[in-house]
């Protein structure tokens, strides 16, 4: 059944899904800003954000029949998660959350977000500038040291080199790991680019997932037109590890400079949703994307 199109939200018309979407589909990427008098900013921010509410967001799902949702915690409130954790005690049971943790989170913190429905924690590479591989796994490691118990994954945020070198590191973590953003793959340098099949290796052991999200950190094409056959090798390596989601409300449409608001990115997640069911084989694809891998990773 067809959706009519979203009413506007954040200044976005949202195109009505062209499939009927299935019940229990999951949006496994999305953030939530402000109100800033109740959830301060930290000093050390890179970017500073507009407001994106659980009502917008919520908005949203509902007129895309999107039925469950990932809220992960973003960089400019530092490891400072009160602004996750409430929007996922909020939504209910049909959100669970991704946050980021230092040396101040005690396991206690970690127990209580866990019960607030928390399942992650994201070790952001590539905002932070790490290149070292060395540097990296060590960052991995501790993450997935510190929520083994609690049956987390560790989610990152890097490029395909970094996730590559680590090739072996990441086979022997404790936990799953989750790559952001099609691991960076560039979309302009195709199937053949360097690292490409040894990160599709990674995928076919079972041992990570990742999210085909936001093209546009892929790819500069009208469409993401290129972002295409990266999609559809990720998910023929491996249907039961790929996720998808929205990246709401899609910060970084700016240079960044923290003493101005970024606007946020004007992105239509209906033709997102769309651009999906065409990067899938078969409905049975979709099915697995949408419902039984993030309802198999989140515990849903």
């Amino acid at each position: 059944m067809k959706t009519a199109a979203a009413p506007t939200i954040l200044g976005v018309v949202h195109t009505a899904p062209a499939f009927e979407m299935p019940g229990g589909a999951c949006d496994c990427h999305v953030h939530v800003f402000g109100p800033d008098e109740k959830f301060p900013l930290s000093a050390k921010r890179r970017y500073t954000p507009g407001a994106a509410s659980i009502g917008d967001l919520t908005a949203m799902h509902q007129a895309l029949h999107i039925e469950r949702v990932v809220v992960v915690h973003p960089s400019p409130y530092g490891a400072d998660n009160a602004v996750t954790v409430d929007a996922v005690r909020k939504l209910g049971h049909r959100a669970r959350g991704v946050a980021v943790i230092d040396g101040t989170i005690s396991d206690a913190m970690l127990d209580d977000m866990h019960g607030a429905g928390i399942r992650g924690v994201r070790v952001n590479l590539e905002s932070h500038g790490e290149s070292d591989p060395a540097v990296a796994g060590r960052h991995l490691q501790h993450a997935a040291e510190r929520v083994a118990r609690l049956g987390w994954h560790v989610q990152t945020f890097t490029n395909l080199a970094i996730l590559t070198a680590l090739h072996d590191v990441i086979l022997k973590l404790p936990v799953t790991l989750v790559a952001d953003h099609f691991g960076l793959a560039q979309a302009s340098l195709g199937t053949d680019q360097s690292g490409f099949a040894k990160f599709l290796t990674l995928l076919r052991s079972g041992n990570i997932y990742v999210k085909i999200s936001a093209p546009y950190r892929i790819s500069q094409q009208p469409n993401y037109n290129d972002a295409a056959p990266i999609a559809r090798a990720m998910i023929a390596a491996n249907p039961d590890r790929i996720v998808w989601g929205t990246d709401w409300p899609h910060p970084g449409a700016a240079k960044r400079d923290p003493a101005l608001i970024e606007p946020f990115r004007p992105e239509d997640n209906g033709a997102a949703l769309n651009r999906l069911a065409g990067w899938t084989r078969n409905r049975s694809e979709l099915q697995k994307i949408l419902i039984d891998n993030p309802a198999r990773l989140y515990e849903f």
